[in-house]
């Protein structure tokens, strides 16, 4: 099968496109990038492809909460076009900012979820730029072979999920397969500050949503795509990395 089309929104504020469009470059994909205006001018440009893209950065600058401006444009301008797009079988990312997007849409943990889910401040009260661990914790996700790890970094200010019932409601998640990646400690045991950075309840990572197609997760894997970008640089650079992993292993399942 041929390799996937990917669209990446940009708009003001965000400024992982360019590093999100080689990733998917680098895997394989046909990745273009569009400005969010120019696709509502033609939201049937959607059509022409199988994964939607929001990238990380300060969407709008993050005013009145972060991602919200963009995700009620989304909403009001382009909500039917991006809920068909899905229906027909096409994929959504949100990375970090494009995350905090699709919870505040409602994509993700989706509109019939009874568990409700937020996006909020950090526990430390800053900005948080780190390399961290994440597992798979879904079989749902089409994005995600189960059980995969990775080592990518975190650099945001505002990446606390936050879910209805806390602990309860994280466990309804779970067993509904929405939780799709979480913070873990190399080696094992409960991740803690730092290994859980923004202390997210239940160390949640990412969320899909029912369909697996949609997939939302604080950590940038675009920014692990060279063992020259690993603070842990390996010997052996052959090696694959975790991004660049994990961008090959989606445009293989997404084919």
């Amino acid at each position: 099968m041929s390799a996937p089309r990917v669209l990446v929104l940009r708009a003001a504020g965000i400024n992982c496109d360019d590093e999100t469009v080689f990733a998917w470059r680098q895997a394989g994909a046909a990745a273009d990038k569009l400005h969010v205006k120019r696709l509502i001018e033609s939201p049937r440009q959607l059509d022409h492809y199988q994964v939607l893209t929001i990238p990380g950065g300060f969407s709008y600058g993050d005013d009145i909460a972060a991602g919200k401006v963009l995700a009620n444009l989304l909403l009001n301008r382009l909500g039917d076009d991006i809920d068909r797009f899905v229906e027909r079988g096409g994929a959504v990312l949100g990375i970090c900012n494009g995350f905090q997007v699709l919870v505040r849409m409602g994509l993700l943990p989706g509109r019939t979820c009874p568990a409700r889910v937020t996006i909020t401040h950090n526990d430390s009260g800053r900005y948080e730029d780190r390399w961290v661990r994440i597992k798979a914790s879904s079989s749902r996700c089409a994005f995600l072979d189960p059980e995969a790890e990775f080592e990518v970094p975190v650099a945001h200010g505002q990446g606390k999920v936050m879910v209805d019932g806390g602990v309860d409601g994280v466990r309804r998640l779970s067993a509904d397969g929405l939780i799709a990646l979480s913070y873990q400690v190399r080696g094992g045991g409960a991740p803690t500050f730092p290994e859980n950075p923004n202390g997210s309840i239940g160390n949640v990572a990412g969320l899909t949503d029912m369909t697996g197609r949609v997939l939302g997760l604080m950590p940038h894997p675009e920014r692990n795509i060279f063992p020259s970008h690993s603070p842990d640089r390996p010997r052996d650079t052959s090696t694959e990395t975790a991004g660049a992993r994990f961008f090959r292993r989606a445009v293989e399942r997404l084919s």
